[in-house]
């Protein structure tokens, strides 16, 4: 058996990003939010994420801007860690070890250099107890410095961040926990305490939930399980507090915030409706409805220009001060519990579960961006607690991604069980599912599951459910529609057992359903019972036949804790292994076949052949929960591994879902350096034509200065900037953050100018040297003319001529004559 070597268990995405309230950056164009143990950076103009702050060993529980910095962020973790980032260019400035479990970070203007935080802190009595501390930090050229310097604040405090607020910019903090309002004044140094009764005259419950503070007034918000909203005044004099109240929604208000100004105050609850009051006259208000689900947090920017809202559903909403919605930040949904399988979309590759309430989503690992949902129930979704409402239970893609099988469920809780089987077919023209064919009454009782047939050439539905039955689909052509639709061709039952699982073999000629305890084989050509294998003591909880050449074995695990491999050829068991399978997924790309165990409150993994009982890879503590939803999911392009261990990821990654909804999967050192180093790196082909970006990058140095050594070119022929840091860094940054296309577009062009100026200086002092000589050439022309007339005058003429004088013996000549003797004068009048 082989363990684990530079195999990790990472985080590959699904994680809440409404944990937290999120945060805007104050020029309005990014928004951070608390993702498991990273915070995500967005663009708030194309809603694109654009990279994770990443550095913390467990979750994130705050965020906030740097008071005196606006491009930095502070970020707090359970791991006891205070980071400072640069949320730009997500770079780590510096950590802070506290030394406790943090679960929320709070900043002021007013208090340079200090940060608050909620911490965990044991009693006596073992009961846990939060307080707000304040954390001096030190100043230190070290990345990573502890911070000692810690002073209590306040005690006794609720964990819920959105019960804390400062209010006057730091002058005082208002925090409350179930019946008691609380405001500690820094200056005073004094606390002012003020209560409500349980319930109120009209039976409303007065337990607080939220608070906010007025920026610039004395006046505190509170926002109540009732649904009322109580503003606070006076509360600087402890008997003479007043408040008003006012009530619109209908059950608790989950947060409340004011703007930057304080002319609104925003409140968003279970009602999914975000309400805007009006902060001199509370009677006036806008409400924008229909954001989909419970609003859980509220904020706006600090120039009030963009709002932002959390919700239930793993959703942040994007809104202008125009109470318009501008955009949406999808996560993964993450409902109480996935009720559906993990699925491969054989089409578009995405991840398929379910989504918001009667919806299945279809999600994007390689993006980790929410792609879109499929309305399957399409009856609008009503967010009030107790309603028994449909919800998709099952689904299951075809073999070619053509067709799609779902069952939702009413009344699972109740005795009173409705559901429906629907199925739908992949339009070309849409790109989308378009429902086909709805059966009202599938079964007498609760289908337990369902699958299609792994041939093909045949499209065929099995479907098992409570009643003892066992139903084959099939498509049948309807003559007056002109299109087929799905009716039942064969039920199937073996001695009034009830069926639990269906599984067909890799070449779709075998089906097996489980009955109990009881493993039975059925030709789907014939329907004919092949035969039945008795299973060791347990009910069988999950089936799975092997691949490629391990296709002759079927695997099943038992409620005994029991994991049975079977040959089809002898119809004998070939092994079986005492362990608590919660997961059986097989490789659809290989013979690797992964069992996830739970025992002793962790999940292990191990990953094997049917053909040989030896895993061929194992990885305890995977986690520390349940799992119990898993697949494989097929690589675009095969890791080439060398490493045994890491084999069994070559053609397909496998990814599990926790109990807690956390998306996680499994991955090599090897890979993750490998997708790292080209994330950073730009990598261009030799093949590619050389053009300016091409030299910028520095590519073609060498065989340019190959090539200018071999040609002596010029001195003077303007060189390309060669491989410059500058343009490498601008090719990397991504493009929310730098400056207008024209701006680059004007400054590129410019730098591929050639500058002229000296060029044009040269040419002007030579075209001055060139006239002033053709003027003297000329002059010296008329006085030679003079001085040969004069000579043939005296000497009449000469039949003589004199001999030629080169080119280099004129200019010296002529240099000569430009020189200037008169010093030469003054010289020999100077003598006696």
């Amino acid at each position: 058996m082989v363990e684990k070597t530079d195999i990790r268990v990472v985080r590959c995405g699904g994680s809440k990003i409404n944990f937290r309230p999120p945060i805007i950056s104050h020029d309005s164009r990014f928004v951070l939010c608390v993702s498991g143990d990273s915070v995500k950076v967005y663009s708030t103009r194309t809603e694109e994420w654009l990279h994770n702050l990443q550095g913390h060993n467990n979750q994130v529980t705050g965020i906030a801007f740097n008071p005196a910095n606006q491009l930095q962020v502070y970020s707090c973790s359970a791991d006891g860690t205070v980071k400072l980032w640069d949320f730009i260019d997500g770079i780590l400035i510096k950590t802070f070890v506290i030394g406790y479990p943090l679960y929320s970070l709070y900043v002021s203007e007013k208090h340079e250099g200090v940060i608050f935080l909620i911490v965990s802190m044991v009693t006596d009595s073992n009961n846990e107890s939060f307080q707000l501390v304040a954390v001096h930090l030190p100043k230190s050229a070290e990345q990573e410095v502890e911070a000692k310097e810690l002073s209590t604040v306040a005690s006794k405090i609720s964990p819920n961040p959105s019960c804390t607020a400062f209010g006057r910019g730091g002058e005082f903090i208002a925090f409350s926990r179930h019946l008691q309002l609380n405001v500690y004044f820094f200056r005073k140094q004094k606390t002012y305490s003020f209560s409500l009764k349980a319930t109120d005259k009209k039976a409303g419950k007065n337990a607080f939930t939220c608070v906010a503070c007025h920026p610039t007034d004395d006046c505190i918000a509170s926002g109540h399980e009732d649904g009322k909203i109580r503003l606070w005044r006076n509360f600087n004099h402890k008997k003479e507090y007043t408040y008003s109240t006012k009530h619109w929604h209908h059950d608790a208000v989950n947060h409340l915030c004011f703007t930057p100004e304080g002319s609104n105050l925003l409140s968003g609850g279970i009602e999914s409706v975000l309400v805007q009051w009006q902060y001199g006259d509370m009677s006036k208000k806008e409400f924008l409805p229909r954001l989909g689900g419970s609003i859980s947090h509220v904020s706006a920017s600090a120039d009030g220009q963009l709002f932002c809202t959390a919700h239930s559903d793993n959703k942040i909403s994007i809104i202008e001060s125009s109470f318009k919605v501008s955009g949406l930040i999808q996560g993964l949904v993450r409902g109480d519990a996935v009720s559906t399988d993990l699925m491969i979309d054989p089409r578009s590759k995405a991840l398929v579960l379910n989504g918001k309430p009667g919806h299945l989503q279809f999600y994007s690992l390689l993006r980790d961006k929410h792609l879109y949902n499929l309305d399957i129930v399409q009856q609008e979704y009503i967010y009030e607690a107790g309603l028994d409402q449909f919800e998709v239970v099952k689904a299951v893609f075809d073999v070619k991604g053509s067709w799609l099988a779902t069952v939702e469920e009413r009344g699972h809780k109740t005795s009173d069980l409705e559901f429906f089987l629907k199925l739908w077919a992949f339009d070309e023209t849409t790109q989308s599912f378009v429902l086909n064919t709805t059966v009202t009454e599938a079964h007498s009782e609760r289908i337990t599951s369902m699958c299609f047939s792994s041939s093909e050439e045949t499209t065929m539905l099995v479907t098992t459910a409570l009643d003892g039955q066992f139903k084959a689909w099939c498509q049948t052509a309807d003559a007056q529609q002109a299109q087929n639709y799905w009716s039942c061709d064969f039920v199937g039952s073996y001695h009034n057992l009830k069926p639990k699982n269906c599984c067909f073999s890799a070449d779709g000629s075998i089906l097996a359903v489980s009955f109990q305890e009881v493993l039975t084989l059925w030709s789907p050509e014939t329907w004919e019972l092949l035969t039945t294998l008795c299973q060791p003591p347990g009910e069988i909880r999950d089936l799975c036949f092997g691949r490629l050449s391990c296709s002759k074995y079927l695997l099943s695990t038992t409620t005994k804790n029991l994991l049975c491999c079977w040959n089809l050829l002898t119809c004998a068991l070939e092994w079986s292994t005492s362990v608590d399978v919660s997961r059986l997924q097989s490789d659809p790309l290989s013979e690797n076949v992964a069992a996830f165990s739970f025992e002793s409150k962790h999940t292990h993994l191990f990953v094997f052949k049917p053909s040989e009982p030896r895993p061929l890879f194992s990885q305890r503590y995977v986690c520390l929960e349940r799992v119990d939803r898993a697949v494989f999911v097929p690589r675009e392009e095969p890791f080439n591994s060398c490493d045994e261990s890491c084999q069994w990821l070559n053609r397909s990654q496998l990814y599990f879902l926790t109990h807690n909804m956390d998306l996680l999967t499994f991955s090599s050192a090897t890979e993750e350096d490998r997708m790292l180093s080209s994330s950073k790196r730009l990598v261009i082909d030799e093949s590619v034509a050389v053009t300016p970006f091409y030299l910028l990058l520095g590519r073609h140095r060498k065989q340019q200065h190959k090539l200018n050594t071999e040609t002596q070119e010029p001195a003077d022929k303007p060189q390309h900037t060669q491989g410059s840091v500058t343009i490498k860094q601008l090719l990397h940054t991504p493009a929310h953050v730098l400056p207008a296309a024209s701006v680059l577009c004007s400054m590129f062009v410019r730098s591929l100018l050639i500058s002229n100026t000296g060029v044009r200086e040269e040419m002007d002092s030579s075209e001055q040297e060139m006239d002033s000589e053709k003027e003297e050439e000329e002059s010296e022309e008329e006085m030679e003319a003079c001085d040969g007339q004069q000579e043939l005058r005296a000497q009449g003429s000469v039949d003589e001529q004199k001999p030629k004088l080169s080119k280099a013996q004129e200019r010296e000549l002529k240099s000569l004559r430009k020189t200037d003797f008169s010093w030469m004068t003054s010289l020999i009048d100077s003598k006696p």
